[in-house]
């Protein structure tokens, strides 16, 4: 069994439908049963997906295994695994806030823990979600007012629903690019409920989206399809944009540190309500967070990994 492998395996347990955790390639795949639909559809699989519901636990050579709620994004787990009376926890990618869409992070005690470091540097602290989306909506207001449409980039997956759903819909309608309406799709297929959405087509006009909100992927920022909303204010939504200089580069009028990945202060919580003894931390600044826990007397090391830090988180 091989968590979020990167390798072509006979047997993964994967955490999430992001593409730097669910691969293709894998013999048989076991994730949550909200978490299937997107990887199934994302990586073009039909019946080598078995699903568990949160909480199931399923026995494998004498090994238990169970997926627990991460609150990264819809169907995304922690996964816990049980040996001879020892706990290891995986916790793939989660944040502890609730955002109004994902089941919330659960807190899980183990021995062993194995966490992410993502955002793993103490300038990364969000302020609250709520403080967010009245920034975000100011924004939106004040472009409304003079005459410019709102564009919002954020992930397909995951920010993009987190938005969606938070947002002040009587300002006006919101509008999404394909990438992001697939997604939609998938996700309300399988019983989720998101607000109304209107797709961007070539048939689209100023008229139709006047006073509207724009989604797209990070992915369509300089490309011809936004070019169609001038005069438009740009914005992107990331743990990232906590950097101003990153705003500027990305060529952003507004920046709206908004993250799925838990801050320093989350990550610092998780491992304290772990009750871990030994921590290892996979992807992100991992020397810098490994360092800081052994400092503070947990037995702490840097595991590398391939996962990729991506930009949309």
């Amino acid at each position: 069994m091989f968590l979020d492998p990167w390798k072509p395996v006979k047997r993964a347990l994967i955490t999430h439908g992001h593409s730097d955790h669910a691969h293709a390639g894998h013999e048989r795949y076991l994730c949550t049963d909200v978490a299937a639909p997107v990887i199934r559809h994302r990586l073009n699989l039909t019946d080598q997906v078995q699903t568990v519901a949160y909480g199931e636990r399923l026995q494998i050579n004498q090994v238990i295994f169970s997926f627990h709620p991460a609150g990264h994004i819809p169907g995304s787990a922690q996964v816990r695994v049980e040996h001879q009376g020892q706990v290891w926890v995986f916790t793939g990618d989660y944040k502890l806030e609730h955002d109004g869409l994902s089941t919330p992070f659960e807190p899980l005690r183990c021995h062993t823990l194995i966490t992410e470091s993502t955002f793993g540097l103490p300038v990364y602290q969000w302020q609250t979600q709520s403080d967010i989306f009245a920034d975000i909506n100011r924004w939106w207001r004040s472009n409304r007012s003079q005459g410019k449409t709102s564009v919002l980039a954020a992930y397909a997956l995951g920010k993009a629903q987190r938005i969606l759903v938070n947002v002040d819909h009587s300002l006006g309608p919101v509008w999404v690019h394909g990438a992001i309406d697939t997604v939609q799709r998938v996700l309300a297929a399988q019983g989720l409920r998101l607000p109304h959405t209107r797709l961007v087509t070539a048939q689209s006009t100023r008229t139709d989206w006047e006073g509207g909100l724009i989604l797209c992927p990070p992915s369509a920022l300089g490309s011809p399809w936004i070019k169609k909303f001038q005069p438009y204010s740009l914005a992107i939504a990331s743990g990232w944009m906590s950097l101003r200089g990153t705003r500027r580069r990305r060529g952003a009028d507004r920046g709206f540190a908004l993250s799925d990945h838990a801050d320093w202060c989350q990550l610092n919580e998780a491992v304290r309500a772990s009750g871990a003894s030994r921590v290892f931390v996979t992807h992100g600044y991992t020397e810098v967070f490994a360092r800081w826990l052994q400092e503070r007397g947990v037995e702490a090391y840097e595991a590398r990994t391939q996962f990729d830090v991506e930009a949309e988180t």
